[in-house]
């Protein structure tokens, strides 16, 4: 199973690609897997600025619906658009085309809580 050792995760199986004080947020192979073939991507909060661990949007598979959990503190900037009319992105290439949003980070101290790829393959036991 991937899991990028440059990024950071949570325990909501969100990953965090940080430059500078921008986020670029996606859900991880792992997610993805669990949540089977994705038809949907929905975000309505982009120019909202959340706290972490608000719900940002959510993603349909066919056989559920699953909320989406920001990872940071902040607003967000940008929607990856391609989704709409590829949401299957999610699931062949979660770390690279099937990001969801870009975040633009209001409190960077809250990075620290993020899980490392370790951490995060303990998590989910891999």
């Amino acid at each position: 199973m991937s899991i990028p050792a440059n990024l950071k995760y949570t325990k909501d199986h969100e990953w965090v690609s940080l430059e500078g004080n921008v986020a670029t947020v996606g859900i991880t192979h792992f997610a993805q897997k669990e949540l089977g073939d994705i038809v949907y991507v929905e975000v309505e909060t982009l120019d909202q600025t959340l706290e972490k661990d608000e719900v940002f949007g959510t993603v349909e598979a066919v056989k559920t619906v699953s909320d989406l959990f920001l990872p940071l503190s902040g607003e967000i900037i940008a929607f990856n658009d391609a989704l709409e009319s590829s949401p299957e992105s999610v699931n062949s290439d979660p770390y690279g085309a099937g990001w969801m949003i870009k975040i633009k980070v209001s409190n960077l101290a809250e990075v620290e809580q993020l899980l490392s790829s370790e951490a995060y393959k303990e998590l989910i036991g891999a």
